[in-house]
């Protein structure tokens, strides 16, 4: 009901020209893999959840796996573009019904960009390949925006072959996301602020930042411009981070609980033509590197491993300490990986590559829903923040006995269920009458 009142059948079955037999009730089709995936479909053979026990009773238009199999496997690159414009305008609406992106005044919405592989397994697989982790699979490169007391949603999305390098069409992906972040309407009154990894540190997604009205916080390649900058920063200038929590450093696998932060004006891709470089200023952390082979005999001077990103923020906006602290909540896009591969990009499930792309992009539609009725069931509440698992248990995977009378259906939920007021709460909203027409 959450979907259909976004506007998703209608729009699917309007935008999207599948040709064949097979493309018919594109919206009807859309909406059934999608529920599926809601009811924790991980493979187009799992989308028969919604034929079992009483579930035809209650829906209609519960296609079988093979109908919807065939279905995707139709898409090309084209048909997966109007899919995205699908998602992108189904995200908006739900803003509509619920403060998806949630910011106070003056507050920035984040917006994280990262890459995933997804592992697949056999050589079947369109487009699969070794990537940086090694892993056998295919690359899924994600936008989220999230604030301090929002999850994330996901702007946008795209498949790559699993081979392709993390930066390839990045640039397209935050121009995209960011117009999309425009449409849902959430003005704050600041820019809103792009947080990357090193892998994405360059001129071609810098630069579509910064000309969308974005600023940037970007991990900057120890490349010897870098370190000759660091150089140049005085003992003095180092401030002690004492971390609230412990955290584990990625190279050495050792826990760090202090570091030292400090900034430098710095100007980015000074090798391009002066208008293109990019003034901002570099902001590094360093932490003690601790002898390795750990004797007992002290090293003669302190020796420091250092971390650096590029920030076009201003230090009236944000110090040094802040902008450090800010700039490692990038890690929030991790929950959202973890959250896809624990649902339904547990597999890809199509040989045919514009298949899965279409499933990621189905996927991507399903987590933003349960984003959104998580937080209208239970807007102050855990819910609000659950992963998709949660929200599936609690408010999905609902017992309920079927029962008719006088040509009407009735369902017999559980008493005494804890979470009853939010699954009572979400049920009232979607299917509440609309607001009646003014002159």
């Amino acid at each position: 009901r959450l979907a259909r009142s976004a506007g998703l059948d209608e729009l699917a079955q309007s935008r999207l020209s599948v040709p064949t037999d097979k493309g018919s009730n594109a919206g009807a089709k859309v909406m059934a893999l999608v529920a599926g995936m809601l009811a924790g479909a991980d493979s187009i053979d799992d989308m028969n959840l919604l034929r079992h026990g009483g579930m035809g009773r209650l829906f209609v238009r519960t296609y079988a796996p093979s109908t919807l199999g065939s279905f995707l496997r139709q898409f090309t690159f084209g048909h997966v573009r109007q899919l995205d414009a699908v998602a992108s305008r189904v995200l908006r609406n739900l803003t509509a019904r619920a403060p998806v992106v949630r910011a106070r005044e003056g507050e920035r919405v984040m917006v994280d960009l990262d890459d995933t592989i997804i592992e697949v397994h056999g050589y079947q697989k369109q487009g699969a390949g070794f990537g940086y982790s090694g892993v056998r699979g295919l690359n899924a490169l994600l936008a989220t925006a999230s604030t301090s007391s929002s999850a994330p949603v996901i702007l946008g999305q795209r498949l790559r072959q699993g081979k392709t390098g993390s930066p390839k069409g990045a640039a397209r992906i935050v121009g995209d996301a960011l117009a999309v972040l425009r449409r849902t309407g959430v003005v704050t009154g600041v820019r809103p602020l792009l947080r990357a990894d090193s892998a994405f540190y360059g001129h071609a997604t810098i630069g579509t930042a910064i000309n969308a009205g974005a600023d940037v916080s970007v991990t900057v390649r120890m490349d010897p411009a870098v370190k000759t900058t660091i150089a140049t920063i005085p003992d003095d200038a180092w401030t002690m981070i004492e971390y609230p929590n412990a955290i584990r450093d990625e190279t050495t696998g050792a826990w760090i609980s202090k570091a030292e932060v400090a900034e430098v004006p710095f100007t980015a891709f000074r090798s391009r033509k002066k208008a293109e470089r990019v003034e901002g200023r570099l902001v590094v952390r360093r932490i003690p590197d601790l002898n390795p082979r750990q004797l007992e005999q002290p090293t003669l001077f302190d020796v420091y491993r250092h971390h650096a990103f590029f920030t076009t923020t201003s230090t009236d906006d944000m110090d040094t300490v802040v902008a450090d602290k800010t700039h490692r909540g990038h890690a929030v896009v991790e929950q959202v990986h973890a959250d896809l591969k624990n649902g339904p990009l547990a597999h890809l499930p199509s040989g045919v590559f514009t298949a899965n792309s279409a499933w990621l992009v189905l996927a991507v539609i399903a987590l933003n829903l349960t984003r959104t009725a998580g937080l209208i069931a239970d807007r102050a509440g855990q819910l609000a923040r659950a992963t998709t698992a949660t929200i599936r248990r609690t408010l999905i995977h609902v017992p309920a006995r079927l029962a008719r009378s006088a040509r009407r259906v009735t369902l017999h939920l559980p008493e005494a269920w804890p979470w009853q007021n939010a699954f009572a709460r979400l049920f009232a909203i979607t299917h509440a009458p609309p607001p009646p027409a003014t002159a």
